[in-house]
């Protein structure tokens, strides 16, 4: 049994034309994911090692289906898993009175929407070169070290603005939930709603509702920082 395959079938979901079939990789991945947020939304530090398994399974079947820009995007939250189990980990007193969950000041959340809009044009006039260029690096990457991999047949993104939304928003949403941010949330609810719309468009029935839980995740998540951030507020004003 090689558990890595995709092709290594767990159960059939008979959603959309002809079903589903979810493979045991996918499966773990996608209750690691839905665990690493839960625990998140819950400031448990125990999700960044979920959020480990989840994108190193997620890079593997990205490999496996041939989209190496959205490898390299896993690559990218395995980093920030790291270090948020870093920053989230250090126990000094200044530490924990920097990494309180707190809201953006006016001017830091005027910049990161700034950095997104920019960052989301861009992406969406060059998503099809930069993602073959991304590609390109990937593929040379695997080869240098070994691996027979041959350079896909790229066709032209099928929602250009929205898979440019989801590619910066996520990476500045994983940004914010290692500083503490309760805007992170706010940014997973948006990134997962776009989610659960494009995977429909697509007959991805399946990972369209795997989406649909987060947003719900998301929602709890964001309304317990909120309730956090509001009582740490008050603590503060009443010392």
């Amino acid at each position: 049994m090689d558990f890595f395959s995709t092709h290594n079938i767990l159960v059939h979901i008979p959603l959309g034309t002809g079903g589903y079939d979810l493979s045991w990789i996918e499966a773990i991945g996608t209750v690691a994911g839905l665990l690493c947020i839960w625990l998140a939304s819950l400031e448990k530090i125990s999700n960044y090692a979920f959020g480990l398994i989840n994108v190193t399974l997620f890079a593997v079947i990205f490999f496996q289906i041939q989209l190496y820009a959205s490898l390299l995007l896993q690559l990218f939250f395995f980093v920030a898993n790291i270090y948020g189990w870093y920053a989230w980990s250090r126990q000094t007193t200044d530490n924990q009175q920097a990494l309180q969950i707190r809201w953006m000041t006016l001017p830091k959340a005027i910049g990161w929407l700034l950095v997104c809009v920019v960052a989301i044009g861009l992406m969406t006039l060059y998503i099809n070169p930069v993602f073959a260029w991304l590609t390109k690096i990937a593929v040379t990457v695997m080869q240098g070290v070994g691996l027979s991999v041959a350079m896909p047949e790229l066709q032209p993104d099928a929602f250009p603005f929205w898979d440019s939304c989801l590619m910066v928003l996520s990476i500045v949403a994983m940004i914010l939930m290692t500083r503490k941010y309760v805007e992170n949330w706010l940014l997973w609810v948006i990134i997962n709603v776009i989610s659960v719309m494009i995977f429909a468009r697509q007959g991805v029935y399946a990972m369209s509702l795997e989406y649909a839980i987060l947003t719900l995740i998301a929602l709890n998540g964001c309304w317990l920082w909120i309730k956090s951030a509001r009582e740490q507020g008050s603590r503060a004003l009443s010392s």
